[in-house]
């Protein structure tokens, strides 16, 4: 089992940034692919961010491109979503997840955590 907690979301206005932080505990942590996910209100969850075990593989989803980074301590068992140039439209609870396979496929990780709430104001 691994467990996952999020943490830094809150309220930002556009074109402000946030830092999401995801802790990790349980397994070895750098032995799963990590990934941030996001779910607006009345919509399906989607994909933002995977990054590799190492840490030199990632993927971005073409709405944040540019404007996200994903990153992972693995010392601390910790991932990272550093959201920069924020728009109202990335308002949404952000997950992070852990999982076997190097995917974006959401049903495919194993474990998730809680949640953050991001809310972007114009």
């Amino acid at each position: 089992q691994v467990q996952l907690v999020e943490s830094g979301g809150g309220l930002a206005q556009a074109g402000g940034s946030l830092r999401l932080s995801c802790a990790a505990s349980g397994r070895t942590f750098s032995n799963y692919v990590m990934g941030w996910f996001r779910q607006a209100p009345g919509k399906e969850r989607e994909f933002v961010a995977i990054i590799s075990r190492g840490g030199s593989n990632t993927i971005y989803a073409d709405s944040v491109k540019g404007r996200f980074t994903i990153s992972r301590d693995n010392a601390k068992n910790t991932v990272y979503l550093q959201m920069n140039s924020l728009k109202p439209e990335d308002t949404a609870g952000y997950f992070c997840a852990a999982g076997g396979k190097w995917t974006v496929v959401i049903s495919l990780y194993d474990y998730w955590g809680q949640g953050t709430q991001v809310t972007v104001s114009s």
